[in-house]
């Protein structure tokens, strides 16, 4: 670990291979952005695409990028990040590398918020991103709730997501049967993870996510997370609120994943992969908080660029991506820890 002193007194500790970490993912984040920018029917070379972001295009590239492909760019960026930072946040605060909203039933939850939205009272977007959000909240208060007993543990956090995940995949399958064909086709397409169609609009939700609980989690809470991952009895002793800096942690991961399915669907795997990723490449002990956040950008942007282009004129849904690399991560990671004697 460095530490980096400044003449009023200050110093700031950061780790260099981390921080190399980091960097990297980011360039790899803004090529992908501007290859990504350039796909579609009407194909922009990557300097024409920066030239037509630094305001130097023609009008009808302005058009392009500005209104049609960036919004859909944009939305792919925040969504990862957010994905990533709840998916360190929950393998953090549980203890265990399944830990993620795809695992625990969060994710689950919005879907079926968003779905109730689509089948039982035929709303558009707006009411769609509501539901999806109330689904996620009202699922983490349920699981939260039920894992309860003298104080929260990670063990029966992860026991009672795990039930209700079952639960609410019938309870999905249920609502899709519900729908008619239009209706149905829809909510399956969101369902498995959709960027296509993304305006301004399901950026700004995510925006007011990275101002307001990104700064919390990484800023507010950080510290007393690392402090938990020593046991509550260790945090308590150095001074640390341990349930309600939990019930904190908890609650903005909630809202991080429920904006992100609110945007984007619930696009599988990302907060699985994107923590453990960073924490292997980093070899950092902690929660790796903001090379997650990095890591789960550069991985979604990744995918969607994978999804438009690398099946020729067919473009799939970046959920389909995510999906295919997430599980196949899945089954090596469940190899990786049952050889390691830990499962």
């Amino acid at each position: 670990m460095s530490v980096i002193r400044t003449p009023g007194g200050y110093s700031v500790s950061y780790r260099p291979r981390a921080l190399a970490v980091g960097a990297v993912c980011v360039v790899l984040a803004v090529v992908a952005a501007v290859l990504a920018i350039g796909s579609g029917e009407y194909p922009m070379a990557p300097g024409d695409v920066v030239r037509t972001l630094v305001g130097q295009g023609n009008p009808a590239d302005a058009f392009i990028v500005q209104e049609l492909r960036l919004p859909r760019t944009v939305t792919a960026l925040l969504v990862g990040a957010h994905l990533g930072l709840c998916g360190a946040v929950f393998q953090a605060v549980v203890r265990n590398p399944l830990g993620s909203p795809d695992m625990l039933g969060f994710t689950n939850g919005a879907a079926a918020g968003a779905l109730v939205v689509i089948v039982l009272a035929g709303g558009g977007s707006a009411f769609l991103a509501g539901g999806a959000v109330i689904g996620a909240l009202v699922t983490g208060a349920l699981i939260y709730g039920l894992a309860w007993k003298r104080g929260m543990h990670g063990y029966r956090l992860v026991l009672v997501g795990v039930g209700t995940t079952a639960i609410l995949t019938g309870v999905n399958s249920y609502l899709i049967t519900r729908a008619d064909i239009t209706d149905a086709s829809r909510a399956v397409l969101w369902m498995t993870g959709s960027l296509d169609g993304r305006g301004w609009g399901d950026v700004l939700p995510l925006i007011v996510g990275m101002v307001v609980l990104v700064p919390l989690v990484l800023l507010g809470c950080a510290r007393a997370l690392r402090m938990m991952e020593m046991g509550d009895d260790a945090a308590s002793a150095l001074g640390i609120r341990v349930e309600r800096t939990r019930l904190v942690l908890l609650g903005a991961a909630v809202l991080l994943v429920a904006l992100s399915a609110a945007a984007a669907g619930p696009v599988a795997f990302v907060a699985l992969v994107a923590p453990q990723l960073a924490k292997r490449l980093t070899k950092a002990p902690g929660p790796n908080l903001l090379p997650s956040l990095f890591m789960g950008a550069t991985l979604l942007i990744c995918a969607d660029l994978a999804a438009q282009r690398a099946f020729g004129d067919r473009q799939l849904p970046v959920g389909v991506i995510t999906g295919v690399l997430g599980g196949t991560y899945l089954v090596w990671l469940l190899a990786t820890e049952r050889r390691a004697g830990r499962l």
